[in-house]
């Protein structure tokens, strides 16, 4: 096994320097959809759904082997969240009704190392995302009743602002720096620390399916 480690090693060591004079670096935009929800060991899991939200930002490609691999680190807004199912739930004879959505406004920084085949490419690697705010918009009834009715931002003293997960995806590249990509996102953390208020978010995790479309510019 050593062996085989150092003949690898070696064999990357000598495709890395022949390469080193086709390396390119090349600036990029990209926008796009986020499909997002929560996983983890979840309570009432049905009350939660799937719920759209926007992401986009800047990108950096890094040519390690000309026209096969590289790395690519970016920064994007990303919006995270979900949306209430239109169902009731009863609790100890009372019925309760949850209606509107929760908006997770992130920053995320995935560095991908990203392999082409042609115009495809599969590209993976972690990412650090750092929560800026959460937006929710619900409204909470018991019994016909309206009983908790927010539009703020919450409080985030108990949340894990700082998240660390990883990034996956596929997608083409036409010749002429255009891109589309389909990306899935997860985390390692937890969204709640104790003492969060909603106690049915506990040991919930952001789950987003990512769609964007963007542009490299051509190296220099």
């Amino acid at each position: 096994m050593k062996k085989l480690s150092i003949a690898l090693a070696a064999l990357l060591g000598a495709g890395l320097a022949t390469s080193a004079h086709a390396q390119t670096v090349r600036l990029g935009l990209k926008a796009g959809a986020n499909l997002s929800n929560l996983s983890g060991n979840l309570m009432n899991q049905d009350k939660y759904k799937n719920k759209f939200g926007f992401e986009g930002g800047l990108l950096l490609n890094v040519g390690i082997v000309h026209d096969l691999l590289s790395v690519q680190p970016e920064v994007l807004f990303s919006q995270k969240g979900f949306k209430y199912a239109d169902d009731s739930y009863t609790v100890l004879g009372n019925t309760y009704k949850y209606t509107g959505n929760r908006t997770y406004n992130y920053i995320d920084v995935p560095v991908l190392l990203k392999v082409k085949a042609g115009g495809l490419f599969f590209e993976a690697g972690p990412q650090y995302s750092y929560l800026l705010n959460v937006r929710d918009n619900s409204n909470t009834t018991s019994n016909g009743s309206s009983v908790y009715t927010t539009a703020n931002t919450q409080n985030l003293d108990h949340v894990n602002r700082n998240e660390i997960g990883y990034a996956a995806g596929l997608g083409f590249e036409a010749s002429s720096g255009v891109f589309l990509d389909v990306r899935y996102n997860g985390s390692f953390t937890d969204f709640a620390k104790d003492g969060y208020q909603d106690s049915d978010l506990k040991n919930a995790r952001n789950s987003v399916f990512q769609a964007s479309v963007g542009f490299l510019l051509p190296s220099k």
